[in-house]
Protein backbone atom coordinates (compact mmCIF):
# COMPACT_ATOMS: atom_id res chain seq x y z
CA UNK A 1 0.00 0.00 0.00
CA UNK A 2 1.36 3.43 -0.90
CA UNK A 3 1.28 6.85 0.68
CA UNK A 4 0.45 9.94 -1.30
CA UNK A 5 0.63 13.63 -0.48
CA UNK A 6 -2.21 15.85 -1.63
CA UNK A 7 -1.35 19.38 -2.43
CA UNK A 8 -4.67 21.06 -2.66
CA UNK A 9 -1.44 20.49 -5.13
CA UNK A 10 6.92 7.86 -8.63
CA UNK A 11 7.99 5.70 -9.83
CA UNK A 12 10.33 4.38 -7.26
CA UNK A 13 10.05 0.66 -6.53
CA UNK A 14 8.12 -0.16 -3.37
CA UNK A 15 9.14 -3.34 -1.56
CA UNK A 16 6.32 -5.68 -0.52
CA UNK A 17 4.35 -4.65 2.57
CA UNK A 18 5.86 -1.16 2.61
CA UNK A 19 3.12 1.41 2.98
CA UNK A 20 3.57 4.22 0.47
CA UNK A 21 1.97 7.58 1.08
CA UNK A 22 0.39 10.34 -0.96
CA UNK A 23 0.37 14.06 -0.30
CA UNK A 24 -2.41 16.41 -1.39
CA UNK A 25 -1.83 20.05 -2.30
CA UNK A 26 -4.93 22.17 -2.79
CA UNK A 27 -4.39 25.57 -4.37
CA UNK A 28 -6.87 28.44 -4.70
CA UNK A 29 -10.56 28.64 -3.89
CA UNK A 30 -11.67 25.84 -6.19
CA UNK A 31 -8.81 23.52 -5.22
CA UNK A 32 -9.47 23.93 -1.51
CA UNK A 33 -13.22 23.45 -1.86
CA UNK A 34 -12.67 20.18 -3.73
CA UNK A 35 -10.03 19.22 -1.17
CA UNK A 36 -12.52 19.82 1.64
CA UNK A 37 -15.00 17.44 -0.05
CA UNK A 38 -12.24 14.88 -0.57
CA UNK A 39 -11.13 14.81 3.07
CA UNK A 40 -14.73 14.62 4.29
CA UNK A 41 -15.55 11.68 2.00
CA UNK A 42 -12.22 9.95 2.73
CA UNK A 43 -12.89 10.04 6.48
CA UNK A 44 -16.41 8.68 5.96
CA UNK A 45 -15.08 5.93 3.69
CA UNK A 46 -12.42 4.79 6.14
CA UNK A 47 -14.86 5.01 9.07
CA UNK A 48 -17.23 2.67 7.23
CA UNK A 49 -14.44 0.09 6.80
CA UNK A 50 -12.39 0.63 9.95
CA UNK A 51 -14.96 -0.15 12.65
CA UNK A 52 -12.43 -0.68 15.44
CA UNK A 53 -10.73 2.70 15.10
CA UNK A 54 -7.29 1.19 14.49
CA UNK A 55 -4.65 3.19 12.62
CA UNK A 56 -3.89 0.88 9.70
CA UNK A 57 -2.09 1.05 6.37
CA UNK A 58 -5.25 2.08 4.50
CA UNK A 59 -5.86 5.21 6.52
CA UNK A 60 -2.13 6.02 6.81
CA UNK A 61 -1.98 6.59 3.05
CA UNK A 62 -3.54 10.04 3.47
CA UNK A 63 -3.57 10.64 7.25
CA UNK A 64 -1.04 10.82 10.08
CA UNK A 65 -1.97 9.59 13.54
CA UNK A 66 -0.87 12.22 16.06
CA UNK A 67 -0.72 12.32 19.83
CA UNK A 68 -1.85 15.89 20.46
CA UNK A 69 -0.38 15.79 23.99
CA UNK A 70 3.12 15.90 22.49
CA UNK A 71 4.35 19.39 21.64
CA UNK A 72 5.86 19.92 18.18
CA UNK A 73 6.17 17.28 15.46
CA UNK A 74 7.20 14.37 17.65
CA UNK A 75 3.75 13.00 18.33
CA UNK A 76 3.28 10.69 15.33
CA UNK A 77 1.89 7.24 16.18
CA UNK A 78 2.57 4.48 13.64
CA UNK A 79 0.21 1.82 15.01
CA UNK A 80 -2.55 1.18 17.53
CA UNK A 81 -5.71 3.15 18.24
CA UNK A 82 -6.50 6.30 16.28
CA UNK A 83 -5.71 9.29 18.46
CA UNK A 84 -5.99 12.38 16.24
CA UNK A 85 -5.86 12.22 12.45
CA UNK A 86 -4.01 14.90 10.50
CA UNK A 87 -4.32 15.08 6.72
CA UNK A 88 -1.15 14.78 4.66
CA UNK A 89 -1.79 18.08 2.91
CA UNK A 90 -0.84 21.66 2.31
CA UNK A 91 -3.64 24.19 1.77
CA UNK A 92 -2.63 27.23 -0.26
CA UNK A 93 -4.77 30.25 -1.10
CA UNK A 94 -4.00 33.91 -1.49
CA UNK A 95 -7.38 34.80 -0.01
CA UNK A 96 -8.26 33.57 3.46
CA UNK A 97 -11.99 32.97 3.02
CA UNK A 98 -12.22 29.30 1.98
CA UNK A 99 -9.36 28.13 4.19
CA UNK A 100 -10.89 29.91 7.19
CA UNK A 101 -14.23 28.22 6.47
CA UNK A 102 -12.49 24.83 6.49
CA UNK A 103 -10.76 25.62 9.79
CA UNK A 104 -14.06 26.62 11.35
CA UNK A 105 -15.99 23.65 9.96
CA UNK A 106 -16.20 19.99 10.91
CA UNK A 107 -12.75 19.27 9.40
CA UNK A 108 -10.98 21.79 11.63
CA UNK A 109 -9.20 19.09 13.66
CA UNK A 110 -7.75 17.46 10.52
CA UNK A 111 -5.52 20.47 9.79
CA UNK A 112 -3.34 22.82 11.79
CA UNK A 113 -1.70 26.16 11.07
CA UNK A 114 1.55 24.47 9.96
CA UNK A 115 -0.26 23.15 6.88
CA UNK A 116 -1.63 26.49 5.68
CA UNK A 117 -0.24 29.18 3.40
CA UNK A 118 -2.57 32.16 2.96
CA UNK A 119 -2.53 35.84 2.09
CA UNK A 120 -5.30 38.43 2.12
CA UNK A 121 -5.02 40.27 -1.19
CA UNK A 122 -5.72 37.48 -3.68
CA UNK A 123 -4.27 37.11 -7.18
CA UNK A 124 -6.89 39.22 -8.94
CA UNK A 125 -7.68 36.52 -11.56
CA UNK A 126 -4.17 37.05 -12.93
CA UNK A 127 -1.86 34.09 -13.60
CA UNK A 128 1.19 36.36 -13.46
CA UNK A 129 0.38 37.55 -9.93
CA UNK A 130 -0.07 33.98 -8.69
CA UNK A 131 2.95 32.55 -10.50
CA UNK A 132 5.47 35.40 -10.53
CA UNK A 133 4.57 37.49 -7.47
CA UNK A 134 3.22 35.02 -4.91
CA UNK A 135 5.39 32.21 -6.24
CA UNK A 136 8.56 34.13 -5.44
CA UNK A 137 7.14 35.49 -2.19
CA UNK A 138 6.08 32.12 -0.76
CA UNK A 139 8.58 29.72 -2.37
CA UNK A 140 10.62 29.15 0.79
CA UNK A 141 7.52 28.76 2.94
CA UNK A 142 6.05 26.23 0.49
CA UNK A 143 9.34 24.30 0.44
CA UNK A 144 9.52 24.27 4.24
CA UNK A 145 6.02 22.82 4.59
CA UNK A 146 6.57 20.26 1.83
CA UNK A 147 9.80 19.06 3.41
CA UNK A 148 8.18 18.79 6.84
CA UNK A 149 5.29 16.78 5.37
CA UNK A 150 7.65 14.52 3.43
CA UNK A 151 9.60 13.78 6.63
CA UNK A 152 6.47 12.11 8.02
CA UNK A 153 6.17 9.79 5.01
CA UNK A 154 8.00 6.46 5.17
CA UNK A 155 7.65 5.95 1.43
CA UNK A 156 6.31 8.95 -0.46
CA UNK A 157 4.68 7.75 -3.66
CA UNK A 158 3.09 10.77 -5.27
CA UNK A 159 1.89 14.33 -4.97
CA UNK A 160 -1.66 15.25 -5.90
CA UNK A 161 -2.28 18.87 -6.86
CA UNK A 162 -5.84 20.16 -7.16
CA UNK A 163 -6.41 23.56 -8.76
CA UNK A 164 -8.51 25.45 -11.27
CA UNK A 165 -7.22 26.88 -14.53
CA UNK A 166 -9.36 30.01 -14.80
CA UNK A 167 -8.42 32.05 -11.72
CA UNK A 168 -5.14 33.61 -10.67
CA UNK A 169 -4.04 31.62 -7.63
CA UNK A 170 -5.06 28.17 -8.89
CA UNK A 171 -3.57 28.61 -12.36
CA UNK A 172 -0.51 30.66 -11.35
CA UNK A 173 0.56 29.48 -7.91
CA UNK A 174 -0.79 25.98 -8.59
CA UNK A 175 1.57 25.50 -11.53
CA UNK A 176 4.40 27.22 -9.64
CA UNK A 177 3.95 24.55 -6.98
CA UNK A 178 4.42 21.86 -9.65
CA UNK A 179 7.81 23.28 -10.59
CA UNK A 180 8.83 23.40 -6.92
CA UNK A 181 7.79 19.75 -6.49
CA UNK A 182 9.73 18.71 -9.59
CA UNK A 183 12.88 20.47 -8.40
CA UNK A 184 12.69 19.25 -4.80
CA UNK A 185 11.28 15.74 -5.32
CA UNK A 186 12.21 14.80 -8.91
CA UNK A 187 11.55 11.07 -8.44
CA UNK A 188 8.06 11.47 -6.96
CA UNK A 189 5.23 11.49 -9.48
CA UNK A 190 3.01 14.56 -9.78
CA UNK A 191 -0.70 13.93 -10.43
CA UNK A 192 -2.73 17.06 -11.22
CA UNK A 193 -6.50 17.50 -11.20
CA UNK A 194 -7.19 20.64 -13.25
CA UNK A 195 -10.63 22.25 -13.41
CA UNK A 196 -11.08 23.96 -16.77
CA UNK A 197 -13.39 26.99 -17.12
CA UNK A 198 -16.53 26.77 -19.21
CA UNK A 199 -17.18 29.08 -22.15
CA UNK A 200 -19.55 31.08 -19.95
CA UNK A 201 -16.95 31.62 -17.23
CA UNK A 202 -17.36 34.97 -15.48
CA UNK A 203 -13.57 35.55 -15.33
CA UNK A 204 -12.87 37.37 -18.58
CA UNK A 205 -9.13 36.64 -18.39
CA UNK A 206 -9.60 32.90 -17.85
CA UNK A 207 -8.39 32.03 -21.40
CA UNK A 208 -5.07 33.79 -20.67
CA UNK A 209 -4.73 32.06 -17.31
CA UNK A 210 -5.59 28.66 -18.77
CA UNK A 211 -3.14 28.85 -21.68
CA UNK A 212 -0.30 30.06 -19.46
CA UNK A 213 -1.07 27.26 -17.00
CA UNK A 214 -1.21 24.56 -19.71
CA UNK A 215 2.38 25.32 -20.72
CA UNK A 216 3.46 24.62 -17.13
CA UNK A 217 1.37 21.43 -17.01
CA UNK A 218 2.99 20.27 -20.25
CA UNK A 219 6.44 20.74 -18.75
CA UNK A 220 6.11 19.85 -15.07
CA UNK A 221 3.20 17.39 -14.56
CA UNK A 222 3.46 13.63 -14.94
CA UNK A 223 -0.27 13.03 -15.28
CA UNK A 224 -3.17 15.50 -15.64
CA UNK A 225 -6.86 14.77 -15.20
CA UNK A 226 -8.61 17.66 -17.00
CA UNK A 227 -12.15 18.28 -15.78
CA UNK A 228 -14.57 20.68 -17.43
CA UNK A 229 -16.85 22.81 -15.26
CA UNK A 230 -19.60 22.62 -17.86
CA UNK A 231 -19.48 18.81 -17.95
CA UNK A 232 -19.78 18.66 -14.16
CA UNK A 233 -22.75 21.02 -14.30
CA UNK A 234 -24.42 18.93 -17.02
CA UNK A 235 -23.92 15.71 -15.06
CA UNK A 236 -25.45 16.95 -11.83
CA UNK A 237 -28.29 18.61 -13.76
CA UNK A 238 -29.15 15.21 -15.24
CA UNK A 239 -29.08 13.64 -11.78
CA UNK A 240 -31.36 16.39 -10.45
CA UNK A 241 -33.76 15.87 -13.33
CA UNK A 242 -33.94 12.10 -12.88
CA UNK A 243 -34.40 12.26 -9.11
CA UNK A 244 -36.93 15.10 -9.14
CA UNK A 245 -38.95 13.57 -12.00
CA UNK A 246 -39.43 10.38 -10.02
CA UNK A 247 -38.23 8.27 -12.95
CA UNK A 248 -35.97 6.33 -10.64
CA UNK A 249 -38.86 5.59 -8.32
CA UNK A 250 -38.22 4.53 -4.72
CA UNK A 251 -35.20 2.47 -5.68
CA UNK A 252 -32.75 5.36 -5.44
CA UNK A 253 -30.68 5.69 -2.28
CA UNK A 254 -30.13 9.42 -1.68
CA UNK A 255 -27.00 8.77 0.39
CA UNK A 256 -25.44 7.04 -2.59
CA UNK A 257 -25.49 10.12 -4.81
CA UNK A 258 -21.93 11.10 -5.63
CA UNK A 259 -23.11 14.70 -5.70
CA UNK A 260 -23.95 14.71 -2.00
CA UNK A 261 -21.62 14.55 0.99
CA UNK A 262 -24.34 14.85 3.62
CA UNK A 263 -26.54 11.94 2.61
CA UNK A 264 -29.46 14.27 1.96
CA UNK A 265 -30.48 15.25 -1.54
CA UNK A 266 -31.38 18.93 -1.73
CA UNK A 267 -32.68 21.16 -4.48
CA UNK A 268 -29.82 23.27 -5.70
CA UNK A 269 -29.49 26.75 -6.98
CA UNK A 270 -28.15 27.83 -10.37
CA UNK A 271 -24.50 26.97 -9.67
CA UNK A 272 -24.41 23.85 -7.48
CA UNK A 273 -20.68 23.94 -6.85
CA UNK A 274 -20.84 21.64 -3.80
CA UNK A 275 -22.35 18.86 -5.88
CA UNK A 276 -19.83 19.41 -8.68
CA UNK A 277 -16.94 19.34 -6.20
CA UNK A 278 -18.21 16.06 -4.74
CA UNK A 279 -18.08 14.39 -8.14
CA UNK A 280 -14.38 15.33 -8.42
CA UNK A 281 -13.73 14.19 -4.83
CA UNK A 282 -15.29 10.80 -5.65
CA UNK A 283 -13.04 10.53 -8.70
CA UNK A 284 -9.96 11.00 -6.48
CA UNK A 285 -11.23 8.45 -3.94
CA UNK A 286 -11.72 5.85 -6.66
CA UNK A 287 -8.36 6.71 -8.20
CA UNK A 288 -6.57 5.96 -4.92
CA UNK A 289 -8.79 3.06 -3.75
CA UNK A 290 -6.46 0.32 -4.97
CA UNK A 291 -3.54 1.91 -3.14
CA UNK A 292 -5.55 2.09 0.09
CA UNK A 293 -7.62 -1.10 0.22
CA UNK A 294 -7.22 -4.78 -0.57
CA UNK A 295 -8.44 -6.28 -3.80
CA UNK A 296 -8.03 -9.23 -6.12
CA UNK A 297 -6.34 -7.05 -8.73
CA UNK A 298 -4.54 -4.01 -7.31
CA UNK A 299 -3.23 -1.09 -9.35
CA UNK A 300 -0.66 1.22 -7.84
CA UNK A 301 -0.60 4.87 -8.82
CA UNK A 302 2.76 4.52 -10.52
CA UNK A 303 1.23 1.86 -12.77
CA UNK A 304 -1.24 4.39 -14.15
CA UNK A 305 1.58 6.52 -15.54
CA UNK A 306 3.65 3.53 -16.63
CA UNK A 307 0.75 2.03 -18.61
CA UNK A 308 -1.30 5.03 -19.72
CA UNK A 309 1.35 7.61 -20.63
CA UNK A 310 3.41 6.26 -23.56
CA UNK A 311 4.85 9.70 -24.40
CA UNK A 312 5.81 12.34 -21.78
CA UNK A 313 3.79 15.22 -23.25
CA UNK A 314 0.63 13.18 -23.90
CA UNK A 315 -0.17 12.80 -20.21
CA UNK A 316 -3.77 14.10 -20.22
CA UNK A 317 -6.27 11.42 -19.17
CA UNK A 318 -10.01 11.69 -19.77
CA UNK A 319 -12.02 10.38 -16.81
CA UNK A 320 -15.53 9.03 -16.37
CA UNK A 321 -17.31 7.85 -13.24
CA UNK A 322 -20.22 5.43 -13.01
CA UNK A 323 -22.74 4.90 -11.56
CA UNK A 324 -23.66 8.39 -10.42
CA UNK A 325 -26.25 6.77 -8.18
CA UNK A 326 -26.82 3.22 -6.99
CA UNK A 327 -30.08 1.30 -7.01
CA UNK A 328 -31.27 -0.13 -3.72
CA UNK A 329 -30.43 -3.79 -4.21
CA UNK A 330 -26.89 -4.90 -3.44
CA UNK A 331 -26.83 -7.95 -5.72
CA UNK A 332 -25.66 -6.95 -9.21
CA UNK A 333 -27.58 -8.56 -12.08
CA UNK A 334 -25.28 -9.00 -15.10
CA UNK A 335 -27.33 -6.64 -17.24
CA UNK A 336 -26.91 -3.76 -14.77
CA UNK A 337 -23.20 -4.47 -14.35
CA UNK A 338 -22.77 -4.45 -18.11
CA UNK A 339 -24.55 -1.11 -18.24
CA UNK A 340 -22.03 0.34 -15.80
CA UNK A 341 -19.20 -0.55 -18.20
CA UNK A 342 -21.12 0.79 -21.20
CA UNK A 343 -21.78 4.08 -19.37
CA UNK A 344 -18.06 4.55 -18.69
CA UNK A 345 -17.49 4.93 -22.44
CA UNK A 346 -20.55 7.10 -23.06
CA UNK A 347 -19.95 10.80 -23.70
CA UNK A 348 -22.62 11.62 -21.08
CA UNK A 349 -20.40 10.27 -18.27
CA UNK A 350 -17.14 11.97 -19.26
CA UNK A 351 -15.84 14.70 -16.97
CA UNK A 352 -14.85 16.79 -19.96
CA UNK A 353 -16.94 17.40 -23.07
CA UNK A 354 -15.60 14.52 -25.11
CA UNK A 355 -16.63 11.36 -26.91
CA UNK A 356 -13.82 8.81 -26.47
CA UNK A 357 -15.75 6.06 -28.21
CA UNK A 358 -15.44 7.86 -31.55
CA UNK A 359 -11.81 8.86 -31.12
CA UNK A 360 -8.48 7.09 -30.83
CA UNK A 361 -7.26 5.36 -27.65
CA UNK A 362 -3.62 5.21 -26.70
CA UNK A 363 -4.47 3.25 -23.55
CA UNK A 364 -7.32 2.78 -21.07
CA UNK A 365 -7.55 1.90 -17.36
CA UNK A 366 -10.63 0.50 -15.64
CA UNK A 367 -10.65 0.83 -11.85
CA UNK A 368 -13.52 -1.20 -10.39
CA UNK A 369 -14.65 -1.22 -6.77
CA UNK A 370 -17.02 -3.58 -4.99
CA UNK A 371 -18.36 -7.05 -5.59
CA UNK A 372 -17.26 -7.55 -9.18
CA UNK A 373 -15.46 -10.63 -10.48
CA UNK A 374 -12.40 -10.68 -12.73
CA UNK A 375 -14.48 -12.72 -15.20
CA UNK A 376 -17.06 -9.89 -15.37
CA UNK A 377 -14.28 -7.39 -16.04
CA UNK A 378 -12.73 -9.47 -18.81
CA UNK A 379 -16.09 -10.25 -20.38
CA UNK A 380 -17.00 -6.57 -20.60
CA UNK A 381 -13.65 -5.61 -22.08
CA UNK A 382 -14.10 -8.24 -24.79
CA UNK A 383 -17.67 -7.02 -25.37
CA UNK A 384 -16.59 -3.37 -25.73
CA UNK A 385 -13.39 -3.92 -27.73
CA UNK A 386 -15.01 -4.03 -31.20
CA UNK A 387 -16.55 -0.57 -30.69
CA UNK A 388 -13.33 1.11 -29.52
CA UNK A 389 -10.37 2.07 -31.68
CA UNK A 390 -6.87 1.74 -30.22
CA UNK A 391 -3.60 2.82 -31.82
CA UNK A 392 -2.15 0.10 -34.02
CA UNK A 393 0.89 -0.41 -31.79
CA UNK A 394 -1.12 -0.88 -28.57
CA UNK A 395 -4.19 -2.94 -29.41
CA UNK A 396 -4.14 -4.55 -25.95
CA UNK A 397 -3.65 -1.26 -24.12
CA UNK A 398 -5.86 -2.08 -21.12
CA UNK A 399 -4.96 -1.78 -17.43
CA UNK A 400 -7.43 -3.03 -14.83
CA UNK A 401 -7.88 -3.09 -11.07
CA UNK A 402 -10.41 -4.62 -8.71
CA UNK A 403 -10.75 -3.17 -5.21
CA UNK A 404 -12.99 -5.15 -2.87
CA UNK A 405 -14.11 -2.08 -0.86
CA UNK A 406 -16.92 -0.15 -2.60
CA UNK A 407 -17.55 3.58 -2.08
CA UNK A 408 -19.82 4.53 0.83
CA UNK A 409 -23.46 3.96 -0.16
CA UNK A 410 -22.60 1.93 -3.25
CA UNK A 411 -22.30 -1.75 -3.99
CA UNK A 412 -19.94 -1.17 -6.92
CA UNK A 413 -18.43 1.60 -9.01
CA UNK A 414 -16.15 2.13 -11.99
CA UNK A 415 -13.62 4.84 -12.80
CA UNK A 416 -12.36 4.81 -16.37
CA UNK A 417 -9.22 6.70 -17.35
CA UNK A 418 -8.53 7.06 -21.07
CA UNK A 419 -5.52 8.44 -22.88
CA UNK A 420 -7.57 9.41 -25.89
CA UNK A 421 -7.41 12.00 -28.67
CA UNK A 422 -10.91 13.17 -27.68
CA UNK A 423 -9.23 15.65 -25.31
CA UNK A 424 -8.05 17.66 -28.33
CA UNK A 425 -11.27 19.71 -28.87
CA UNK A 426 -10.98 21.06 -25.31
CA UNK A 427 -7.52 22.41 -26.14
CA UNK A 428 -8.65 23.79 -29.51
CA UNK A 429 -11.57 25.58 -27.86
CA UNK A 430 -9.26 27.13 -25.24
CA UNK A 431 -6.85 28.29 -27.93
CA UNK A 432 -9.68 29.94 -29.89
CA UNK A 433 -10.92 31.77 -26.80
CA UNK A 434 -7.35 32.85 -26.03
CA UNK A 435 -6.80 34.20 -29.56
CA UNK A 436 -10.01 36.26 -29.48
CA UNK A 437 -8.59 38.21 -26.55
CA UNK A 438 -4.96 38.17 -27.60
CA UNK A 439 -5.58 39.51 -31.13
CA UNK A 440 -7.04 42.64 -29.55
CA UNK A 441 -4.35 42.72 -26.83
CA UNK A 442 -7.29 43.00 -24.45
CA UNK A 443 -6.35 43.02 -20.74
CA UNK A 444 -2.73 42.27 -21.66
CA UNK A 445 -1.39 45.27 -19.73
CA UNK A 446 -2.57 43.72 -16.43
CA UNK A 447 -0.08 40.91 -17.02
CA UNK A 448 2.79 42.84 -18.59
CA UNK A 449 3.03 45.20 -15.62
CA UNK A 450 4.11 42.25 -13.44
CA UNK A 451 7.88 41.91 -13.13
CA UNK A 452 9.16 38.99 -15.16
CA UNK A 453 6.18 38.95 -17.56
CA UNK A 454 6.79 39.68 -21.21
CA UNK A 455 4.63 39.25 -24.28
CA UNK A 456 6.84 36.30 -25.23
CA UNK A 457 5.32 34.43 -22.27
CA UNK A 458 2.01 34.42 -24.16
CA UNK A 459 3.44 33.46 -27.54
CA UNK A 460 5.47 30.63 -25.99
CA UNK A 461 2.41 29.38 -24.11
CA UNK A 462 0.18 29.27 -27.19
CA UNK A 463 3.01 27.62 -29.15
CA UNK A 464 3.27 24.94 -26.47
CA UNK A 465 -0.47 24.29 -26.72
CA UNK A 466 -0.38 24.24 -30.52
CA UNK A 467 2.44 21.68 -30.43
CA UNK A 468 0.32 19.52 -28.11
CA UNK A 469 -2.67 19.77 -30.45
CA UNK A 470 -0.41 18.82 -33.36
CA UNK A 471 0.69 15.69 -31.51
CA UNK A 472 -2.96 14.63 -31.26
CA UNK A 473 -3.46 15.48 -34.94
CA UNK A 474 -0.62 13.12 -35.87
CA UNK A 475 -2.26 10.35 -33.87
CA UNK A 476 -5.69 10.99 -35.38
CA UNK A 477 -4.13 10.72 -38.85
CA UNK A 478 -3.29 7.09 -38.08
CA UNK A 479 -6.91 6.10 -37.39
CA UNK A 480 -7.49 4.81 -40.91
CA UNK A 481 -4.25 2.83 -41.00
CA UNK A 482 -4.67 -0.94 -40.92
CA UNK A 483 -3.64 -2.75 -37.77
CA UNK A 484 -0.52 -4.78 -38.36
CA UNK A 485 -0.91 -8.47 -37.70
CA UNK A 486 2.52 -8.99 -36.20
CA UNK A 487 3.83 -12.55 -36.01
CA UNK A 488 3.97 -13.96 -32.51
CA UNK A 489 7.11 -15.45 -31.03
CA UNK A 490 7.05 -19.25 -31.06
CA UNK A 491 8.76 -20.96 -28.16
CA UNK A 492 10.24 -24.36 -28.81
CA UNK A 493 9.46 -26.87 -26.10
Amino acid sequence: MTQSVVVQGEWPFFPPNVCSLSFLGTVGQCGNQIGCCFWDLALREHAAVNKKGIYDEAISSFFRNVDTRVVGDGGSISKGKICSLKARAVLIDMEEGVVNEILQGRLRDVFDSKQLITDISGSGNNWAVGHKVFGSLYQEKILEKLRKSAEHCDCLQCFFVIHSMGGGTGSGLGTFLLKVLEDEFPEVYRFVTSIYPSGEDDVITSPYNSILAIKELNEHADCVLPIDNQSLFDIISKIDLMVNSGKLGAAIKPKSLVTSSTGVFKKRQEKPFDAMNNVVANLLLNLTSSARFEGSLNMDLNEIIMNLVPFPQLHYLVSSLTPLYTLADVNIPPRRLDQMFADAFSKDHQLIRADPKHNLYLACALMVRGNVQISDLRRNIERLKPSLQFVSWNQEGWKTSLCSVPPVGHSHSLLALANNTCVKPTFIDLRQRFMRLYKKKAHLHHYLQIEGMEESCFTEAVSSLSALIQEYNHLDATKSMPVEDLPRLNIAM
